[in-house]
């Protein structure tokens, strides 16, 4: 039997590639056993276990870099979680065995990779965004396997380079099942109509919902027909959008052209779109890339790195989308550069077809072929 330790949380851009790297082991070894370390009080530590999966947690948290009183008091509580994090890794190696650890990125996969390594199991390390994390960077220098998403990714240092595979990041096997004009039908939107769809990850963001709900405004005020679906996230703050949009005079339950929700099937929505418009997480970006879609990106200048900036980038500079970051990011800019691109059915067919043409289509074939080394060596 062949034992799989995956580590990687905190948001679903690095729990669905451990999910997916999962499955793509199990097609090849049905005689896989697989344990996931997350935080027990982050996303994962109720995904995992949804997805059947054997869940153990391990308490850590990330420094914050800003010194306000608030963070101070947060650093303090995380220095303390990462002297334990040691310990609580070995404890949870020792009693799996595992014979392979892979992480996929987010502040846990660090001391339990770490801690795989220093114990002589082989590892194998996942960097989702375009601008390589720290984790990525400190664990990749004892790795045994290290795997891209994109070549553009080039901060690692010169030394880990000969360890690197470009594999691309897997997708859903839900984003291949439904063309847009059955996604649409399924919708109840006109198949003639443009259909934009704007999302701010899974917990939602406050920078893509005020824009969104001047653009509502925007469509109604100027008879703009066009089909819209907006996912306005599940963070408790934003729970008061729908009445934010009545406000404007926006009848959205009953207009069958507008579908407003918190949480939305994304492989569905995503299909019927023919613009997206969202931040630049690396998840949602080969999402994009995987039906070919195009989009108007805002990337959330509020993580390490800046690292989403780095990942619109790749696709801006393909011709797959375009990128506002927002510093510049202006009522006038947003919706002339929205109005733009739906008034041009053209465009947003060359956009989708340059955002098609980044897909790493065997991504899966990849990286078995990176981790089947490491099982038989």
């Amino acid at each position: 039997m062949l034992k799989v330790l995956l580590a990687g949380g905190g948001t679903a851009g690095h729990i669905n590639p451990a999910l997916a790297i999962a499955e793509i082991i199990k097609e090849h070894r049905p005689d896989a056993e697989f344990l996931f370390a997350g935080n027990p009080q982050k996303l994962e530590a109720t995904i995992i276990p949804k997805a059947g999966y054997r869940f153990e947690g391990i308490k850590v948290e990330g420094i914050q870099r800003s010194f306000s009183p608030e963070n101070i008091k947060k650093n303090i509580h995380a220095v303390g979680c990462l002297m334990r994090t040691g310990a609580r890794s070995k404890e949870i190696i020792k009693s799996f065995k595992p014979d392979l650890a892979i992480g996929t990125g987010g502040y846990v996969s660090g001391p339990v990779l770490r801690k795989a390594q220093q114990m002589g199991i082989p590892t194998a390390i996942h960097e989702a965004n375009a601008f390589a994390g720290v984790t990525t960077k400190l664990l990749s220098k004892k790795a045994d396997a290290i795997m891209l998403t994109v070549k553009e990714t080039k901060n690692l240092d010169p030394k880990v380079m000969s360890k690197v595979t470009v594999t691309g990041l897997p997708v859903r096997k839900a984003f291949e099942a439904m063309s847009r004009a059955e996604a649409k039908a399924k919708l109840g939107f006109a198949q003639d109509e443009v259909c934009v769809l704007s999302c701010g990850g899974s917990l939602g963001s406050e920078t893509i919902n005020e824009n969104v709900l001047k653009l509502l405004k925007w469509y109604q005020d100027n008879g703009i027909v066009v089909s819209h679906i907006h996912s306005y996230g599940t963070y408790k703050g934003y729970k008061d959008f729908p009445e934010r949009v009545k406000a404007l005079g926006i009848d959205f339950e009953n207009d069958k052209r507008r579908l407003i929700s918190d949480y939305i099937n994304m492989p569905v929505c995503m299909a019927a779109a023919d613009l997206v418009i969202t931040r630049c997480g690396a998840s949602t970006l080969i999402e994009l890339e995987s039906i070919g879609r195009g989009a108007v990106l805002i990337p959330s200048p509020h993580v390490a790195e800046n690292h989403q900036y780095h990942n619109g980038m790749v696709l801006e500079r393909a011709g797959a989308g375009k990128v506002i970051e927002e510093k510049d990011l202006t009522d006038e800019l947003f919706i002339n550069t929205v109005s733009s691109l739906i008034k041009d059915k053209a465009k947003l067919s060359e956009l989708g077809e340059r955002s098609a043409d980044l897909y790493i289509k065997d991504t899966n074939d990849r990286i078995w072929g990176v981790l089947e080394k490491l099982i038989k060596n």
